[in-house]
């Protein structure tokens, strides 16, 4: 598996099962809207986790996906997705209403994207995404999480890997005057080990001597 960070909450990742190889994207965005430059990409599935501008641009995507944007279970060659859903915000959704969360299986590994998650997981999304293998997590707060929250939503899956995500970043408009938190107040907060790097390369086997949560910070 090869997983790339595309900027926000966007990711691409190259996937095979069998015979079957598949590229799964999520959340794409909206050039205008966040500063930065959404690649025009070919996907075999397209997880949109909620309905705004910065997370649901389809136009984006190459190829007619299998494109899930609801919470259920789903399947694609051998890729399997757990849509689970979650609140937006801290106050059950009266901000900023409903969010998804992905879980994906693929190549006997579990993928977690956790979208715009506002809120620490309830017992029973604990017991829905089970084990987790790679998290991706919103740490920039205001419309997510912030790096606090982040590190007790990482306690609460333990996770093997962790990959930062929706944060203030050079270059990148903030929505509103209000910025977000950026990488650094993170990984200075999480005491985790962490490694840089462009592409996060992954096998089954890798798993196995990985005992400690390590912090993967992808690089656009």
């Amino acid at each position: 598996m090869i997983i790339q960070w595309l900027g926000r909450s966007c990711f691409k990742i190259q996937t095979k099962n069998s015979s079957d190889e598949s590229i799964i994207v999520i959340d794409p965005y909206d050039d205008n809207t966040s500063g930065l430059k959404m690649p025009r990409i070919q996907a075999d599935v397209l997880l949109m986790t909620h309905n705004h501008h910065d997370h649901n641009n389809a136009d984006a995507i190459k190829g007619e996906p299998f494109t899930i944007v609801n919470p259920g279970e789903y399947e694609y060659h051998g890729v399997f997705v757990y849509g689970i859903p979650a609140f937006h915000d801290d106050q059950q959704g009266q901000e900023r209403g409903l969010t998804n969360i992905y879980k994906i299986i693929t190549e006997e590994m579990s993928v977690v994207h956790l979208g715009d998650l506002g809120q620490t997981l309830s017992d029973e999304q604990l017991e829905r995404l089970g084990n987790v293998d790679i998290l991706m997590i919103p740490i920039g707060g205001k419309y997510t999480i912030n790096s606090e929250k982040a590190n007790e939503v990482i306690s609460q899956l333990e996770p093997r890997f962790v990959i930062p995500m929706h944060y203030k970043m050079d270059g990148e408009k903030a929505s509103t005057d209000e910025a977000l938190d950026t990488l650094d107040k993170f990984l200075k907060s999480s005491g985790l080990p962490q490694e840089k790097m462009e592409k996060f390369k992954i096998s089954k086997k890798d798993l196995v001597s990985q005992t400690e949560t390590k912090v993967i910070v992808l690089e656009i």
